[in-house]
């Protein structure tokens, strides 16, 4: 079996969305002596399959319905290229899942029976993200879920697995890498608002404009960038400022994607805008353990 075509599926500019709040919850859950270094590295291993999944399952849904073509300028996918079979694509996508959700289980000692239905959901919404009867990415509803599952439900379960309770200060914090991965989709839906619209794939750029898109990414950042104010203003201390030492380089991303007028230049300002995430993450850590 090839490997190759695999790893182009997975899309790994995409997976600091996923690394991202799992550093994040670790973070506060060690700031506030409840770190568990078990439960943590499960929960950024779920993090990761789930991922992978998602972009397996959007490379086999996006084919079928029409979306990826040869006028498409993102790097190219594994089943529109030849390299995969829908069905093979489709079915590896299902094993990914699986995996994902067996790895899943084994944090049920650590968090309980809740965790389980977790667990499906966020298989199910892997699926729904393009598949299904509803598909978000199709309806323009993906930018909300993915705020919500990168953001909050990441962050906050990474947390809870650690420290058995959640806190005001874990939603606040997790509300970061979910507006900073809603940037990554932004970037895409930017690049691919022609292509979607022949799809019919209405996403917010594509039924409000590319302004619309410029205006969310700028949005999405200011979420960001509001969150270690406010954390430093209800007592994580002044370090939880560090994040915003990161804006110019959060602006240079915001130009690059405003200019890109071909494939290699969209590329950069997508794997610019994902590796931002970790960058991010990284300054928020230090910030929460100093």
């Amino acid at each position: 079996m090839q490997i190759r075509p695999w790893i182009l599926a997975a899309r790994p500019k995409t997976l600091p969305a996923a690394l991202a709040p799992v550093i994040l919850g670790s973070a506060l859950a060690y700031a506030d002596g409840a770190f568990r270094a078990m439960p943590a590295a499960l929960a950024l291993g779920f993090a990761l399959l789930i991922q992978i999944g998602t972009n397996y399952a959007n490379d086999y849904f996006d084919y079928v319905k029409g979306a990826d073509t040869q006028e498409r300028q993102g790097p190219a996918r594994a089943v529109a290229s030849g390299m995969l079979s829908p069905r093979t694509m489709l079915a590896g996508t299902l094993v990914c899942f699986a995996i994902a959700f067996a790895e899943g289980l084994c944090l049920l000692p650590y968090g309980g029976w809740p965790l389980a239905i977790v667990g499906l959901f966020c298989v199910l919404m892997g699926l729904a993200y393009t598949g299904g009867p509803f598909p978000l990415a199709y309806n323009g509803t993906a930018d909300f879920f993915v705020l919500l599952f990168f953001g909050v439900v990441a962050v906050c379960m990474t947390y809870y697995v650690q420290a058995g309770a959640f806190t005001s200060d874990v939603f606040l914090l997790s509300l970061a890498p979910g507006a900073l991965a809603t940037n990554i989709l932004v970037v895409n839906n930017y690049r691919d608002m022609e292509t979607d619209r022949a799809a019919n794939k209405r996403t917010l750029v594509v039924r409000f404009g590319r302004g619309f898109g410029a205006g969310e990414y700028l949005a999405m950042l200011a979420v960001a960038h509001l969150v270690p104010i406010a954390l430093c203003l209800r007592g994580r201390g002044l370090a939880v400022l560090l994040p915003l030492l990161s804006l110019p380089l959060a602006f240079r991303l915001y130009g690059m994607m405003r200019r890109a007028d071909s494939r290699a230049a969209f590329d950069k300002a997508l794997g610019g805008t994902a590796l931002y995430m970790i960058v991010y993450s990284l300054l928020m850590s230090v910030g929460l353990l100093a």
